[in-house]
């Protein structure tokens, strides 16, 4: 049977799983002597739950908020004077937040009202001057009629011409004094302080947002923000349940309901580039979306988690279940590479039952208990091999011995490329995976530097001992494996 490989949404989700399953392949060798080469083996219980951060299922970054904020900025025209108050401070509706400067709007009103003066005196000038052309063409003979008619018109325009500017200028008193009367601004709703920018150096914040002056976050239901680079945009889909996983304890968990994608509101990220077949550099946007949480009991405002779609992967199924990578000769003889129970490796027959068409999984009817140790499958394997416990999901060969030329991991390796990129000593330079890149993504003594997968970053980590330490993973990334600490 053709391997699959379990894809979410998009392309985005199977690159992940080979850059995690390459980790585990190219990175953390190196606890065993240079000459010696071991298998590393997990429990089959280990294994089954794709949900625990190991590549296999599309995870982002997530933010938990709440479900109303309000976003102030302060009038371009205007100088702010003073801050009533500070962040974390809880507001009411009505609660006076800060006040402009009212010394330039009271000197331009008393200026306004200067010309309006002025403007009415013209105003009543002109009446006059046409009331008087008015009498005298009464009086004047027919040969002067023509002239009198014309002087009192243009008289008429100049005064319908003050009369509008009049107008003008009493709005523009009005608008004047309405500012200095609303000086003070109020909050419009009850809430906390969140934050209150009071620099004026940069508009946008790293990750490219809109920075407000000052922003309240209503105190009530959360939700959850996560960030989506437009590469993967294909992995959010509206509707879809999710589970959202504590980066503390993974097995603190919630539910909800995807929302859509925020089109209307794109982040510029300067970290979102990637690179094309014709060697250019091209920078992404990135998309906030939300989640709807069925219950938020638990979360704290601010609180970072994963958020993952839900397959049922957090039903405990009776029995034994892997993902079919692990399962060779699925359609004759189908065996695993197991441990024997003395530390050596042998091909471990299985009877396969049901196929887990959303989960890309068989139950195993016979042939493994979940206390048995298994590996991947990969080009070197041999029974009599000597196996150890692989730590944090670490599988594979140490040392494995790939021929010049010849085939390494499920045969990509030939003439040094390994899946369109180059292997050279371990090294997978510009290399281009499943639909994402891994750019200068270097396996260089068991650290991994760089590395872009479908358009999400992985930034500086080093795999040790099959752990990534050390990474950092910004909202709208997609994760891979489990991070110490999280």
């Amino acid at each position: 049977m053709k391997k699959k490989t379990l894809i979410v949404g998009a392309l985005a989700a199977a690159g992940v799983l080979i850059v995690g399953t390459g980790l585990w392949f190219l990175l953390g060798r190196g606890a065993k002597s240079d000459n010696e080469n071991v298998v590393y083996v997990n429990t089959v219980e280990s294994l089954m739950n794709p949900g625990s951060g190991n590549g296999s299922i599309n995870r982002f970054a997530g933010v938990v908020e709440t479900q109303e904020k309000l976003d102030i900025q302060p009038s371009q025209d205007k100088t702010i004077k003073e801050i009533f108050v500070e962040e974390g401070q809880e507001v009411e509706k009505g609660t006076p937040l800060f006040s402009y400067d009212t010394e330039k709007a009271t000197e331009d009103v008393e200026k306004a009202k200067l010309e309006l003066e002025r403007i009415n005196n013209t105003i009543d000038n002109k009446s006059n001057e046409i009331a008087a052309l008015e009498k005298e063409k009464k009086s004047a003979g027919s040969d002067a009629q023509l002239d009198y008619t014309m002087q009192i018109q243009s008289a008429q325009m100049e005064l319908k011409q003050s009369e509008y500017e009049k107008k003008s200028k009493q709005v523009e008193i009005q608008k004047l004094e309405d500012s200095i009367e609303n000086s003070q601004v109020e909050s419009e709703m009850a809430g906390v302080v969140k934050s209150i920018n009071n620099s004026t150096d940069s508009e946008t914040n790293y990750s490219g947002e809109s920075q407000a002056f000052m922003t309240i976050i209503a105190m009530g239901d959360y939700r959850i923000k996560g960030k989506i680079n437009e590469q993967n945009m294909g992995s959010i889909i509206p509707g879809e349940a999710v589970i959202i996983h504590s980066r503390i304890d993974d097995e603190v968990t919630w539910t909800g309901v995807m929302g859509e994608v925020d089109m209307q509101n794109p982040g510029n990220d300067s970290s979102n580039y990637y690179f094309s077949s014709g060697d250019t550099t091209t920078q992404s946007n990135s998309y906030p979306f939300y989640v709807e949480l069925d219950s938020s009991e638990g979360l704290m405002l601010g609180q970072h988690v994963y958020i993952e779609a839900d397959y049922g992967q957090a039903e405990e199924k009776a029995g034994v279940w892997l993902d079919e990578s692990f399962i060779c000769d699925v359609d004759s003889k189908p065996y695993v590479w197991a441990d024997n129970g003395k530390g050596k490796l042998e091909k471990r027959s299985v009877t396969l039952g049901q196929f887990d068409e959303n989960l890309y999984q068989y139950e195993i009817a016979e042939g493994l208990d979940k206390e048995d140790m298994i590996t991947y499958a990969e080009d070197g394997l041999e029974e009599g091999m000597e196996t150890v416990a692989g730590a944090n999901g670490q599988m594979g060969q140490s040392n494995p011995v790939i021929p010049e030329g010849g085939e390494g991991m499920d045969g990509e390796i030939m003439d040094g490329e390994m899946m369109g990129g180059e292997n050279m000593d371990g090294e997978i330079m510009d290399g281009e995976m499943t639909g994402g890149e891994i750019i200068d993504g270097g396996s260089m003594d068991g650290e991994a530097v760089s590395g872009e997968a479908a358009g999400d970053e992985v930034i500086s980590s080093e795999e040790i001992g099959g752990s990534a330490s050390g990474s950092e993973v910004k909202a709208g990334e997609v994760i891979m494996g489990t991070e110490d600490g999280q």
